[in-house]
This record gives structure tokens, sequence and C-alpha cells, in this order.
């Protein structure tokens, strides 16, 4: 028996007693957010509503073990405490709100369907400004040019992020990690506490039908500040963004981004789904002993055709003109990726410099498939059938020639 398998067999044993300690009630949580952040208060309180509907269903639907109990009280603490930085480093230097995000390019669409390489090739060239995961996780203070790379808080997410290899060893064979990786939206979206993180981590139901039926105008409006705030001492000339979750509300990230450019990344779903239901399991997993993978997938596949219908249905009703949308198919980004990148720089007008593409084809040589071992799954696995998923997205696989 391993150490860690000992480590966690004692845990198992005080699991009972340590919920008194581990307590997620949101008066307790708020606290120890303002202990951490120097016994302020907060400002803007929009965010109580989400986070006291997210604790409940933690407490009450989630099943956490002791890991789970303590992942989720410490980053729902973290993200408190960084929203009263925020607003302290704001206070502190008001010329951050007058920061102007211009054109950023946002890639959206399906789940696992070649995002993440889009995301990093994009961000190979010095021009583009992506976030990058320990600037999410620690933003305050904002982040400096000159200190970019060798900032302390890099060492201290690569260790962060070392114990959660340690704990789901399985999660980077799905989706890399790094501190240094760009990283994709919703951990700053979370800071709102409107955001799908919590859903695919924790077994939340109730807290998901929640959000979906809010605007998460709040969500954005927090994201835009949040960019304010990484690039005010260090820029580029464009952010570009990512997340799959943005799928479902273009409508608001166009109302806050009115020259938005988006990215649409599509791929057949009977590939997506058990991809993405895979991912959902393996964090869940992690956190909780009681984790029905045909529930998982059932929820995956009807979340799935919602964000698509809300997409599609935003970009039709013209939530930004058509020019300002290209869409990328996974398999022709797999076949070529810098003929892909070379397509979207003359939709969006953009030089694509000698430099920039040097280092995109590196970065393609550097980082093969299933460079953490193959990630395997399937549609039976989650209890998904065949012919029921392809008819559910008959009418978008249609639309953009997945079939």
């Amino acid at each position: 028996m391993t150490l860690l398998q000992l480590v966690w067999r004692g845990a198992r044993f005080l699991e009972s007693p340590a919920r008194r300690f581990l307590t997620l009630e949101p008066d307790n949580l708020l606290a120890a957010g303002r202990r951490r952040a120097g016994e302020r208060d907060f400002e803007d309180r929009s965010f109580l509503n989400g986070l006291s509907r997210l604790l409940h269903a933690l407490e009450t639907e989630a099943r956490l073990n002791l890991l789970g109990r303590i992942a989720a009280r410490a980053s729902v603490v973290g993200y408190l405490a960084n929203r009263l930085w925020l607003e302290q480093d704001r206070q502190r230097y008001p010329e951050i709100a007058a920061e102007e995000i211009n054109g950023p390019i946002v890639i959206t669409g399906l789940p696992r369907s070649g995002s993440t390489l889009l995301h990093g090739l994009l961000a190979q060239d010095p021009a583009n400004r992506v976030p990058r995961t320990w600037e999410m996780l620690t933003p305050s203070p904002p982040p400096e040019r000159d200190t970019y790379e060798s900032d302390p808080r890099i060492a201290i997410t690569e260790r962060q992020l070392r114990w959660f290899d340690r704990l789901a060893p399985d999660f980077k064979k799905i989706h890399a990690m790094g501190a240094r990786l760009p990283e994709e939206c919703v951990p700053i979206l979370s800071h709102s506490f409107l955001s799908s993180q919590f859903c695919s981590m924790y077994v939340v139901p109730s807290y998901q039908t929640w959000v979906r039926s809010q605007s998460l105008l709040p969500a954005y409006q927090l994201h835009r500040r949040f960019l304010q705030h990484l690039q005010w001492r260090c820029r580029g000339t464009r952010w570009i963004l990512k997340a799959p979750a943005h799928l479902q509300a273009l409508r608001e990230l166009c109302a806050v981004y009115p020259d938005v450019r988006v990215i649409m990344a599509h791929r057949e779903p009977l590939e997506v789904l058990p991809s993405e239901a895979s991912l959902h399991t393996v964090l869940r997993q992690t956190f909780s002993d009681a984790v029905d993978a045909a529930t998982v997938g059932r929820e995956v596949t009807e979340l799935t055709a919602d964000e698509i219908a809300a997409g599609l249905q935003a970009r039709d009703d013209g939530c930004a003109p058509p020019e300002r949308f290209f869409d990328v198919r996974y398999r022709d980004l797999v076949a070529d990726p810098l003929g892909t990148v070379r397509s979207i720089y003359e939709r969006f007008a953009i030089p694509l410099t000698t430099i920039a593409a040097a280092r995109m084809r590196r970065y393609v040589a550097g980082t093969p498939k299933d460079k953490h071992g193959a990630h395997v799954y399937s549609l039976d696995q989650f209890g998904l059938n065949l012919d029921e998923e392809r008819e559910r997205y008959r009418e978008y696989r249609e639309r953009f020639l997945l079939n």
C-alpha cells in the first residue's frame, strides 16, 4: 500500500468529524475570505446568491469525500479573497478601470474539439496575450511585464498542480496542466459564482439548473474587469481567450465586448460526448465516492445540446455581425494546424509574421497527441445510445458538415 493510500484511508476514517471543522456555511467562508484578504469587506455583493446556492448544493447533493470538502472550501475561499484583492487593487490603482479591451478573439464551441490546441497555437504569436493558469488563480498584484516569466506565483501554482496530478493522475491525459500554459476563461468566470466549472467538478444539479436559468451578464462584467487587471502592466496587441462555456453566453459575451471576434470549434458530437463525460467523471471521482457514469453521460449530452442551441440561436439572431465569426472543424485543425491559423488571420485581417509562424510550427512539433497517454472512452461507457445521440445532434451535424 502506498503512502498516499494510507493517508487516504486515514482521511476516510476521520471524514465524519472533519465535517464539523470544514464547514461549507456561507458566512464562515465569507469570513475566511475576508481574513485572507486583510479583513476587507466586499463592495460588490452581487455574487452572494450564487455562492449560497453553490454551497447548499455542495452540502446536500455532492456527497463530498474529505478531499472534496477540503478542495471545495479552499477554492471558494480563494475566489472570495481574489475578489477582495481585485477590488483593493482597483481602488489603489484607479487607472486599471481605464484599460480598454479591444477586439478580443474568443475560441468557443463544443468541448474536446481542438480548442486547447488552437489556443496554444495562437499563444505562440508574440502579439497575442493569453491568460495563463498562474495569473488566473493568483491575479493580485497585477502581473508585470518585466517579471512575467519569473513571478514567484508560477512556482506556487506548479506545486499545487503537482498535488492535483497525484490525486487525479488520469486528468492530464484529458487536459494538459501547467502554471505557464494558456488556460480557458472558466476560472475567471468562477469568481462570479455563475460558472460551469463547479458543475464539472462536483455533482450539484440544483446549482447547475439555477445557473442555466440566469443571465450571465454579471459574470462577463467581472470577466472584463479581470482582463483589465491582468493587462494593466502586461498587455499585448489583442487577447486570445478560450472556453466552450462561452457558447451558452454569446449574447452576454457580445454585450460586454461589442467588437469581439469568435472562433467556433466543431467536432462530431458522437466523439465529443464520451470524451467530455470522461473528463467530468475523472474530476468528480476525485472529490466524491458516489459518481454514476450513466448519470454523467445523460447530464453531459443534455447540457451540450442546450449549449449548441443557445449559441447558434444567439449567432443567428445577430449578437455579432456574421463576418466576426469563423468556424473551425476539428478534423481540419488536426490535419493542418498552421493552415487553419492562416485562415483565421486572413478572416480577421491580422498579419501572420514569420516569427509567429515559426514558433507555431515548433509548438506543433513539440505537442504530440496523447503525450501523457491515450484517453480511452466510449458512448456505451456512459449509457449513451448511438442512434439516439445521432438524432439529437442531426441538425447541428448537417449544418457544419460533421457527418
